[in-house]
């Protein structure tokens, strides 16, 4: 029951029972006769007065009483014309009878001191629901105010709904530019429902070629590029090279070993006894390793060979990882045997860079090559100093920064190598780990001169003529550090590779920068490669069902059910016919084809026998279904199941 908001507020309180006055009481009404006609408690007590013919011309005369002549006339400001309502609303009817003090229960204390009000049941106004959200009321302690905003139970689920839109990509939904922030954990699953990921046919990632048109593409555009894809299997057959009939011997747990060596003559001036390189395969691991062999070197001091174990701990992008050393007379004599790693069809830079000596009527001379050019030489002076900078960290140093011992292993990427071999071979003769140190610096000062003179090391004697010919071809700047290199520190401060590094650090930058478009493209290329191999297990999985000759005694296994519809498929993707029956190879189609086939999206297909007699409408969601249920029949007949 509501109240009337323009009633006094002592009308608007709760009241108990009126007190019981013998002189008032006689006089009023009582509140039953006018809501139901009749008071039950009429002949047990009540002392209010139950003639209705009396007590309406009692309020006649109160009324007749309360006016004053003397009062100004009433004019309303609006005239509007006056409906009839009944004076008792439809709830009065449902109200609750009227109890007596006497009668009923106990008045609280608190409302019997209080002057208790008429009751009045035309005040009681019929309760009308109002969806009007343009209201300006609220209810404060059960009462309306105006200047504020309605409250709308009907248009909750609407008003705290994000606006943005949704990403099923992203990892937190909740931390999207302009999303709001939800209190339920449930919130998000009335969003936007999260769809699978779109099987696009090979998504164009940069980098790539700008001039050309999309009818420029050509199918093996589809895969690994050709000089690459050569690259990589001269580089496997290489690997997979072996010598038949060899008369190498077997060393230990490595077998199979290629001599790896173009020149057949004894070279020992770089470790003091001639050494070979083999490659060889592991019997424990099935890895492929490079040996390197010192042929007639005895061992006099056991601790010299566990040195090696130190440069296991050299973890360099440009350092030929050493793994083992050990001494053998598998070759007839006494050997000392490197494993390191094995990186094929790699050259030494004097191989690469410097003139090799040509036979030419029974003399011999230099056949030139191309100088280096300056971004190349940057970029080995950038890989050398990185090498150079781990070695020193660890407190060792390279003692080989030989051009004979770099190696080439793909298109400007240098690897030093045979870093350990001195350290075993001299291991008797202590010298200062500072000293060695400097050193490198020397050589490697020596090393950037013979390749930018394009002389042989044994023929680099006058530096001087050496250093003005290269500053005929090269920046002043590759000049001074190179001289900085090939001079002496000044005691007590020696030179470090860390203060070189800061001399040539914006050279290094721009090396970096080159390695990264390097990964760019080979990242371009592998995703290139990322459909072939789930097209590859899509058509291993049809290989082995279709035209299957017997399965579990079924002759006709391959043709009924789930296979039948395998083959209608493989004959829809690769047995196409033009309308003169000649084939049609399409390269686009087919694997297009197989990439809907493998992702199981929606889109209907007509598949139709070689007969034209059945035609059979199937979505590729169907046929994936089809093509697991029909390969796990064979699987699980597979003993052992090594199936995919």
């Amino acid at each position: 029951m509501a109240t009337s908001r323009y009633q006094p507020a002592e009308l608007r309180r709760q009241v108990g029972s009126p007190r019981p006055k013998t002189r008032e009481n006689k006089e009023t009404l009582c509140r039953n006769v006018l809501i139901y006609g009749h008071c039950r408690y009429e002949d047990q007590g009540c002392t209010f007065s139950h003639d209705q013919i009396k007590g309406n011309s009692s309020q006649q005369d109160n009324s007749k009483k309360v006016l004053n002549v003397e009062s100004p006339s009433f004019t309303p400001s609006i005239l509007q014309p006056i409906n009839k309502k009944p004076t008792f609303s439809s709830q009065a009817v449902t109200a609750p009878s009227f109890t007596p003090r006497g009668l009923g229960a106990a008045t609280p204390s608190a409302i019997l001191d209080t002057e208790a009000p008429m009751f009045n049941p035309a005040s009681i106004r019929e309760f009308t629901p109002s969806f009007d959200l343009s209201s300006s009321a609220t209810i404060t302690n059960g009462s309306l105010h105006d200047g504020a905003v309605s409250y709308d139970p009907f248009g909750m689920p609407n008003q705290n709904l994000a606006a943005t839109p949704f990403n099923p990509y992203a990892e937190d939904h909740n931390a999207m530019p302009g999303a709001q922030p939800t209190y339920f954990q449930t919130q998000n699953a009335f969003a936007a429902p999260l769809q699978p990921l779109q099987h696009h046919l090979y998504a164009p990632i940069g980098p790539y070629r700008e001039d050309l048109m999309p009818y420029h593409r050509l199918t093996h555009d589809f895969f690994l590029p050709e000089k690459l894809r050569e690259e990589l299997q001269r580089k496997a057959e290489a690997t997979l090279q072996v010598m038949p009939n060899s008369q190498l011997p077997q060393l230990d747990s490595y077998h199979s070993l290629v001599a790896l060596d173009t020149s057949h003559r004894k070279n020992a001036n770089t470790f003091g006894y001639p050494s070979w390189v083999y490659k060889a395969t592991s019997s424990k691991t099935g890895n492929l390793y490079c040996l390197r062999r010192l042929e007639g070197f005895r061992l006099t001091n056991e601790h010299a060979i566990r040195s090696v174990k130190e440069w296991r701990r050299i973890d360099n992008a440009n350092v030929v990882s050493v793994h083992d050393a050990f001494t053998t007379r598998a070759f007839g004599d006494s050997s000392l045997i490197f494993v390191q790693d094995y990186h094929p069809l790699s050259k030494t830079l004097a191989e690469a860079h410097l003139a090799a000596p040509v036979a030419v009527h029974g003399g011999s001379r230099f056949q030139p090559k191309p100088p280096i050019t300056e971004a190349v030489l940057w970029g080995y002076i950038s890989q050398i100093a990185s090498a150079l900078k781990s070695i020193h960290a660890n407190n060792l140093a390279a003692r080989c920064v030989d051009l004979s011992k770099i190696i080439l292993t793909d298109k400007n990427r240098i690897r030093l190598n045979a870093c350990s071999v001195l350290d075993v071979v001299h291991f008797d003769v202590k010298r200062p780990m500072q000293e060695l140190q400097q050193e490198d610096l020397l050589h490697f000062g020596r090393a950037l001169l013979c390749l930018a003179t394009n002389t042989l090391p044994v023929q680099l004697a006058n530096l001087s003529v050496a250093m003005e010919q290269m500053s005929r071809s090269y920046s002043a700047e590759m000049r001074d550090t190179i001289t900085w290199l090939l001079t002496p520190a000044q005691p007590p401060v020696p030179k470090t590779i860390d203060e070189f590094i800061q001399g040539v650090a914006t050279h290094i930058v721009a090396s970096f920068d080159q390695s990264q478009h390097t990964a760019d493209g080979l990242h371009s290329e592998l995703f290139r490669e990322l459909e072939n191999g789930r097209i590859a297990r899509l058509l291993m999985k049809l290989g082995a069902i279709n035209e299957r000759q017997e399965f579990e005694g079924d002759r006709a296994w391959s043709e009924n059910g789930e296979r039948y519809m395998m083959k209608l498929f493989r004959d829809y993707v690769f047995h196409q016919v033009d309308g003169n029956g000649n084939p049609v190879v399409d390269a686009g189609h087919m694997v297009r084809c197989l990439n809907k086939l493998d992702a199981g999206i929606d889109e209907r297909i007509c598949l139709t026998s070689r007969d034209e007699q059945t035609s059979f409408i199937v979505s590729y969601k169907e046929l994936k279904k089809q093509l697991a249920n029909a390969f796990g029949e064979l699987t699980k007949a597979t003993k052992p199941n090594r199936a995919f």
